[in-house]
């Protein structure tokens, strides 16, 4: 990702170098006889220039979500409800430091429109709209296969000619910038002859400089480099925000699982997929297979102008030996590259050293655990949204939502990873029915995933029913103060209100929520409010599943957003936006 991207106001410069000769018979001979040397400007090795000189956007995708434009300082955004008006690149650092002030579910970054934003070709354009800015980011392909060429760069001056079509010198131009030598090519017809004056520097992605003396050294040296290295087209924001030496404490405080590796270009995944690293502060690296032998190596890293390094060394390990650039750490993942299409990504699996198989098990007996989400294949089970578990002694468990419990048994291991696994098996209830690893702990959320067949379960920790909690009995109490009805549901800008005129909703102490019409019971419910380990206070609704209409559509965590003693609001966010909005009101 270029790192020197120029935002100064373009002054002319390209219409006030032009010089061209007075008469037409006085016309300049190009220097050091480099007649030969001229190109079209809409010839290959013209259009590899362009690119090669084109705005890269992809610095402030935490923002805009597109590598194919920048949003131009200053503006203003609001993260996780602060807002911050962001005057330097330096500033997109404080929107990463809030997303990671507290590992949530969903992150929330609102644009305060409007926004300038500048494109490939340093133009501008005015964006009013969240609609709109998402429309033109929807036209841009990410991943490093825009036109966009960032592994490799001019260095400037550098000075241009052109000619006419006898091959005349008609004009030069020294251009000090991306943008100028971008903006020099814009101003070009496709019939046009230019050429460049050599020698020309230029500088890779590492800080190697190359110099080239003609057209096709030119085009040789940007065809080589532009897929040498990870242009970091994407939306991941911890790429380079390590030091010297939080490198070696984030690689030996836990054990690494490979997710990804390719060698000289050859995707060599299904090999090594699953194989756990561990780093020791003495240099030493093991590596354990799928079978369980291990592999012994050594491992150094070091900062330099080019950025982290990682060397690893094996002796039998040797897609591994190489020494690689970290291009991302951060959120349990770390990228590692090399020229050559070599590359290996790796998720880190951490776990409390205090904690062992007796510790959680101790832990998960204290309390109640409530289900905050629930996913099996990727489906997530709507269903089972607030369900309350009790892991007892004797190695039972009970799962209940208040009318209806199930009983089943559960276990506390550790696999041949290293890694706690819970152990549930309960027959009336598959959905929960799996041994599940260990992924997160703190002190009131337990996360369990399996990311590769995406299965996941997170339960909160509810002691004693929260009621230490004052704002909890509070909302409760409120809750309970009588009958309520939906004066409010929109569901995606959908006002569905109407599906639910005539019901009155009764919330009482054990958790049920009943549903009435005229009196007459139609359904009982569950309903739970829990502070979230975000500090955002939840209110959990279960109606069942989508089968059950229209009161399955209320099953959901949702948000409080407001509360009074006649009026209760509540918000389901997804992504960037809020999808859902519930209001009850008093009757």
């Amino acid at each position: 990702m270029k790192k020197f991207l120029n935002y100064a106001l373009y002054s002319g410069l390209l219409i006030m170098a032009l010089t061209f000769s007075s008469c037409q018979e006085e016309f300049e001979e190009l220097p050091d006889g480099n007649e030969q040397e001229t190109i079209v400007a809409s010839s290959s090795t013209a259009k590899l220039i362009e690119r090669t000189s084109s705005n890269d956007g992809s610095f402030d995708n935490i923002v805009d979500g597109s590598s194919c434009f920048a949003v131009q300082f200053p503006y203003t955004v609001n993260v996780n409800g602060i807002d911050i008006t962001i005057d330097s690149v330096e500033d997109l650092h404080l929107i990463e430091d809030i997303f990671d002030e507290v590992d949530v579910d969903e992150d929330i970054l609102e644009i305060l429109f409007p926004i300038t934003i500048t494109l490939p070709d340093f133009s501008e354009i005015v964006i009013n709209s969240k609609e709109d800015l998402r429309e033109l980011a929807e036209d841009c392909i990410e991943g490093g296969d825009d036109d966009d060429i960032e592994c490799i760069d001019f260095v400037y001056p550098i000075t241009l000619f052109t000619f006419d079509i006898n091959e005349q010198q008609t004009g030069s131009v020294t251009v000090e910038s991306d943008k100028d030598l971008r903006r020099f090519f814009a101003g070009l017809d496709d019939d046009d002859l230019i050429s460049i004056q050599f020698p020309v520097t230029l500088k890779l992605f590492d800080g190697t400089e190359i110099v080239v003396d003609s057209n096709a050294e030119l085009a040789n040296a940007i065809e080589n480099a532009k897929e040498t290295c990870d242009e970091d087209d994407d939306d991941d924001f911890n790429d380079d925000d390590f030091e010297d030496g939080r490198l070696d404490i984030c690689l030996t405080a836990c054990p690494w699982v490979v997710k990804e590796v390719e060698r000289d270009g050859v995707n060599q995944t299904d090999q090594y997929f699953e194989y756990l690293m561990t780093f020791t502060e003495d240099g030493g690296v093991t590596v354990k297979d799928r079978m369980g032998n291990n592999i012994e190596g050594t491992w150094s890293t070091r900062i330099t102008d080019r950025g982290a390094l990682l060397k690893l060394e094996f002796d039998v390990l040797v897609d591994f030996s190489l020494e690689w650039f970290v291009y991302e750490i951060g959120d349990h993942t770390i990228k590692l590259y090399t020229e050559g299409g070599n590359k290996i990504i790796m998720k880190q699996i951490c776990k409390d050293e205090e904690t062992g198989p007796d510790t959680l098990r101790e832990i998960l007996k204290e309390c109640e655990w409530i289900i905050k989400k629930v996913k099996n294949q990727g489906e997530e089970i709507d269903r089972l949204i607030g369900f309350e578990f009790k892991f007892l002694p004797e190695g039972v468990v009970t799962l209940s939502n208040g009318t209806t419990t199930s009983e089943g048994t559960w276990e506390i291991a550790m696999n041949d990873d290293g890694i706690l696994v819970m152990a549930i098996t309960m027959g009336d209830e598959p959905g929960v029915s799996f041994e599940w690893p260990l992924r997160d702990l703190d002190d009131n959320r337990l996360k369990f995933e399996v990311e590769e067949i995406d299965y996941e379960l997170v339960l909160l920790r509810v002691c004693d029913d929260s009621v230490e909690d004052g704002d909890i009995p509070e909302i409760r109490n409120v809750l309970m103060g009588g009958d309520w009805i939906v004066a409010s549901y929109i569901d995606n800008e959908v006002d569905e209100t109407a599906d639910f005129a005539g019901m009155d909703f009764s919330f009482t102490a054990d958790h049920k929520v009943t549903v009435s019409t005229n009196a007459d019971p139609l359904l009982d419910g569950l309903w739970r409010v829990l502070r979230d380990d975000d500090g955002q206070i939840k209110v959990y609704l279960n109606f069942g599943g989508d089968d059950v209409v229209p009161l399955g559509e209320l099953t959901d965590d949702w948000d409080l957003v407001s509360i009074t003693a006649d009026r209760i609001e509540l918000k389901d966010i997804s992504g960037d936006e809020t999808v859902e909005t519930l209001v009850f009101e008093k009757k």
